[in-house]
C-alpha cells in the first residue's frame, strides 16, 4: 500500500506502472492512495523493489507491505 503527496496521483501511478515487478495497481480511498501487487522470487527481492524502486519515487510518502506466501 502506498501513501502519496496530494495532486501527484497520476504522475506516481505512471511511474509505478514502469516497474516490471508490479503486476497490478489500483487506487484506494482512505489511509493509503494506491495498492500495488508486487511479484518476486523472495522476500528480499520484494524488499528491494519497495525500497529502491517504489520509495525512491518523488512524492511517495510511505508504504506498507503485506506479504502472502505462495505454496
Amino acid at each position: 500500500m502506498i501513501d502519496i503527496e496530494p495532486t501527484r496521483e497520476k504522475e506516481i501511478y505512471a511511474a509505478l506502472m514502469k516497474i516490471g515487478q508490479i503486476v497490478e495497481l489500483y487506487p484506494l480511498f482512505g489511509d493509503y492512495d494506491l495498492i500495488a501487487k508486487v511479484e518476486a522470487d523472495s522476500y528480499d527481492a520484494i524488499g528491494a523493489v519497495v525500497v529502491s524502486k517504489i520509495r525512491s519515487i518523488a512524492g511517495v510518502k510511505a508504504t506498507k507491505t503485506l506479504a502472502r506466501v505462495a505454496f
